[in-house]
């Protein structure tokens, strides 16, 4: 259970860090769109696992999870087009994607 915990902390930050890039995306690079996209995938991350924490069944905990996997893809796909699209630099592009892969191996533990 403490794996969970942690994995439920880590998708919480990392939704935190995804609020934060929007912002600043909208703020400062008037980005509407994409940062939208990377913000609708980026929070349901830890918001699916929260849900797989509360699974009535080993089955459901299994479905939680895989749909947050899912999101995790779908966001660092956001984070790349962000990226090659220079909306965000080389350092903001790496911090993120390292915490999304650090989230992705916790997930693939449980899953």
């Amino acid at each position: 259970m403490a794996n969970n915990s942690i994995l439920k902390q880590k998708g919480e930050d990392f939704a935190v860090r995804i609020v934060n890039c929007y912002k600043y995306l909208l703020n400062s690079k008037n980005e509407k769109t994409l940062s939208m996209q990377m913000l609708r995938s980026g929070t349901s991350i830890g918001a699916n696992i929260c849900e797989a924490l509360d699974a009535q069944s080993r089955k459901d905990f299994i479905n939680k999870l895989s749909i947050s996997l899912k999101e995790n893809h779908e966001t660092q796909y956001w984070l790349n087009v962000l990226f090659r699209s220079d909306y965000i630099d080389y350092h903001q592009y790496q911090s993120m994607t390292n915490d999304n892969e650090e989230i992705k191996k916790n997930n693939y533990r449980n899953n």
